[in-house]
């Protein structure tokens, strides 16, 4: 039996049926970490020991009726973002050398309520700070596909551990499409809920504001089953939504007669590699002969929502990285004269490039001078953005998007162009910006046979609809396949 090519829903099931152990899905998972991983580089660190003997644990659990849920017995890998008690986190970054916390994230003790077994911390940019996964202190991770390609960012790690098998779900963040580019480049399902859906408690925070944990996995119902998990309100995160309405997976149906579909007509315009613009179409002439509606419409406010989402992610990140100073936690400059020369030198020595660049572009626009001229003007425009998805949620059930304007860039490109790299977040930003709920599913692969994603996205709280249009689209488009069967191997 090919344990790899099952989803997480199946794996659960064939446990349940005692088809195979929990311990032979935990052991599948280190097989190919082993095998691959070396090469990829998906993970910062394993906790092998410990997941085998919750596999027995959670067996046990499964056998008495403790953990009846539908992904009880299944590994899942975290973003090194997300604090697991007792386990190093580190966002990739120098400065949190040797900080272990106390305390964990809620999602993650839902995830041992379901009975899911954690497998390790997965590779990020630097305090998701970058679109490649090149930001990291540890390494750069490699693309499955083709390991001279990267695998996106911030979530790259959590994304190419689920192209490669070395997990059969993963938890990200997206702050500005840190779940759905990467999703994109490395042809999984990744999904950002509405704000406010998932606890951020045990995050560590990039933008406060715009934030939010979500799934990753092989197709639509894994990440359906996994929101349901971590979806909740918790009193400990003052965004948190006491919402009702979280039974995402009854949504998998196959039917989209009569869905309307609105295609911002700016997406398409300059910047978008043809390839991926083939694929987006070929996508949308299938949405129409399933029985959807599909729409083009104008979006007057794109050429503002990157330097909106710019200004406003770093003046927040400005705001949040000021903790890390090398008083309390973390790392700490071995050579300084003082208190002051202590804070620079740590901090100087503990950031990476691309967080220095945020942190100074974030205390630019929050100082005096310059707090009315940019960022309380990048907060009206925000608004100005969040308006006009409003009134096109008002024809429209779902808006669809490219995922970004190009498939995965060679390792070192983007890092040669800051400016380019923020530019390839055009179309996912404005999610963040309005709290939407977006998904990307897999829709095609270009020429070198990268894939190619699309992005649906539903207003506030519509997650059933993203859902029901993505699924639907899956079932018509079939098996996607793997890195082994299309691309270059790892």
């Amino acid at each position: 039996m090919e344990l790899e090519k099952l989803t997480a829903l199946q794996l659960a099931d064939k446990i349940k049926k005692h088809e195979v152990s929990v311990l032979d899905g935990v052991k599948e998972v280190f097989s190919k970490i082993e095998e691959k991983d070396g090469r990829i580089h998906a993970y910062l660190d394993t906790y092998k020991k410990e997941a085998y003997a919750r596999a027995k644990e959670v067996e046990k659990g499964i056998e008495d009726g403790t953990y009846t849920g539908p992904l009880a017995g299944v590994p899942i890998a975290i973003k090194d973002n997300i604090c697991v008690q007792g386990k190093p986190t580190t966002c990739a970054s120098k400065i949190l050398e040797g900080f272990v916390p106390q305390y964990q994230a809620d999602v993650i003790s839902r995830l041992e309520k379901a009975g899911m077994i954690i497998i390790g911390k997965t590779n990020m940019d630097e305090f998701a700070m970058g679109s490649t996964t090149e930001t990291s202190a540890y390494g750069i991770t490699r693309n499955p596909w083709n390991t001279e390609h990267v695998p996106g960012g911030s979530s790259g790690g959590s994304c190419a551990a689920v192209a490669a098998g070395e997990a059969y779900l993963a938890l990200g963040s997206d702050t500005g499409g840190s779940i759905r580019q990467p999703s994109s480049y490395c042809g999984v399902t990744g999904m950002k809920p509405t704000y406010g859906t998932v606890s951020r408690y045990g995050l560590v925070a990039y933008a406060s504001s715009l934030d939010q944990i979500g799934p990753i996995g092989k197709d639509v119902a894994d990440c359906a089953a996994l929101l349901e998990v971590i979806a909740s309100h918790d009193p400990k995160d003052s965004t948190s939504i006491d919402r009702k309405d979280l039974d995402f997976s009854s949504e998998m149906t196959d039917k989209i007669t009569g869905m309307k579909f609105g295609v911002p007509k700016e997406y398409l315009s300059e910047g978008i590699s043809p390839e991926v613009k083939d694929a987006f179409m070929e996508t949308l002439k299938v949405l129409t002969q399933m029985g959807a509606i599909v729409e083009f419409f104008s979006v007057k406010t794109m050429e503002y929502m990157i330097p909106a989402y710019y200004i406003i992610a770093s003046a927040e990140a400005s705001s949040n990285l000021e903790r890390f100073d090398g008083v309390k936690y973390g790392y700490r400059a071995k050579e300084y004269d003082g208190l002051h020369d202590m804070y620079k030198r740590t901090r100087t020595e503990g950031f990476g490039e691309e967080v220095k660049r945020r942190i100074m572009l974030g205390s630019f626009v929050l100082s005096s001078g310059y707090y009315d001229a940019y960022y309380l003007k990048a907060l009206r425009t925000k608004a100005l953005i969040k308006k006009e998805f409003d009134q096109a949620f008002g024809k429209y059930d779902v808006l669809l998007a490219p995922a970004a304007p190009y498939t995965a860039p060679k390792i070192g490109e983007s890092l040669k162009d800051p400016m380019a790299m923020y530019l390839g977040d055009i179309y996912t930003v404005a999610v963040n910006l309005c709290g939407l709920p977006g998904i990307t599913v897999p829709c095609g692969k270009d020429s070198a046979g990268l894939p190619i994603g699309i992005q649906m996205i539903g207003d506030c709280f519509m997650e059933r609809k993203i859902l029901r249009a993505a699924h639907a689209y899956e079932s018509v488009r079939g098996d996607f396949g793997t890195p082994e069967e299309g691309g270059k191997r790892a």
